[in-house]
């Protein structure tokens, strides 16, 4: 848990929810792995539980989040882009 809020209010500043599935990669050009959202940790990066229980703490670039799909469906999107969203939209 980092700074006063709480963990829930500390991912809420990235677009995220605790225990939210995203997806990630470890490396750029590693396969895609599912993750649970826990915590913000101290450096910006987010920290996930992975299929296998283990903490693991990933940067924003390397994780994606579901969405509603133009024709309804689920698809993913970089949580980089759901940021850039979620900041235009506090400027309006």
């Amino acid at each position: 848990m980092t700074g006063t809020g709480g963990p829930s209010t500390d991912v809420d500043r990235v677009g995220l929810a605790v225990g939210e599935h995203v997806r990630f990669r470890r490396r750029p050009a590693a396969r895609w792995t599912t993750g649970v959202v826990e915590r913000l940790e101290r450096d910006g990066s987010v920290g996930l539980r992975d299929p296998k229980g283990a903490a693991v703490a990933i940067t924003v670039e390397r994780i994606e989040v579901q969405r509603e799909g133009p024709r309804g469906g689920s698809v993913w999107e970089p949580l980089t882009a759901r940021l850039a969203r979620n900041e235009q939209l506090r400027l309006l």
